[in-house]
């Protein structure tokens, strides 16, 4: 049975999760607006992957014997000045969420919940590659000032980017 502390914190993380999807989504939407396909794919690989996220926790809640409360989303920023502040609005959602999900690990290892700690470990090595991916992009287009050649050649390498669903 899941304990009752960590169903209510992990709800709140399928909340988030979703959240992250739809802000990742109205990135790729600005991107398209900029005729920046390549960018606007790597953002919706990330909205599949959070979309992934958010349903790894729905079924842990499940399987545990917990019940999943939806709560409504707010509505996602839609416009920024430059792909450079895309990519650090990205990085600083991603430390948001990387800081929900030590606070979600914190209160599973005070509740001695083992199994949500396995559970959530995964995560937690997600976070660092989420953080990491973000923080080269975001160096390169501060090394190339978000324009010019650079930045097609980049569009043009974020482009073949695709979301396969991890096995685990």
């Amino acid at each position: 049975m899941l304990n009752k502390n960590v169903e209510k914190a992990i709800n709140e993380q399928i909340n988030k999760e979703y959240f992250s999807a739809y802000l990742y989504l109205s990135m790729a939407a600005y991107c398209e607006d900029q005729n920046l396909t390549g960018f606007a794919n790597w953002m919706k690989v990330q909205f599949e992957e959070e979309q992934f996220h958010a349903m790894k926790f729905f079924n842990y809640v499940n399987e545990r014997g917990g019940r999943v409360i939806l709560k409504s989303l707010e509505d996602p920023k839609t416009d920024w000045k430059n792909l450079i502040e895309v990519f650090e609005d990205t990085l600083h959602h991603e430390e948001f969420i990387t800081k929900s999900i030590n606070d979600l690990m914190d209160i599973a290892i005070k509740e001695k919940d083992h199994a949500s700690v396995s559970f959530l470990n995964w995560y937690v090595d997600e976070q660092v590659e989420e953080e990491a991916n973000v923080s080269k992009i975001l160096g390169t287009l501060k090394l190339i000032k978000g324009e010019g050649n650079g930045l097609l050649m980049l569009d043009k390498e974020l482009s073949v980017r695709v979301f396969t669903p991890p096995v685990k």
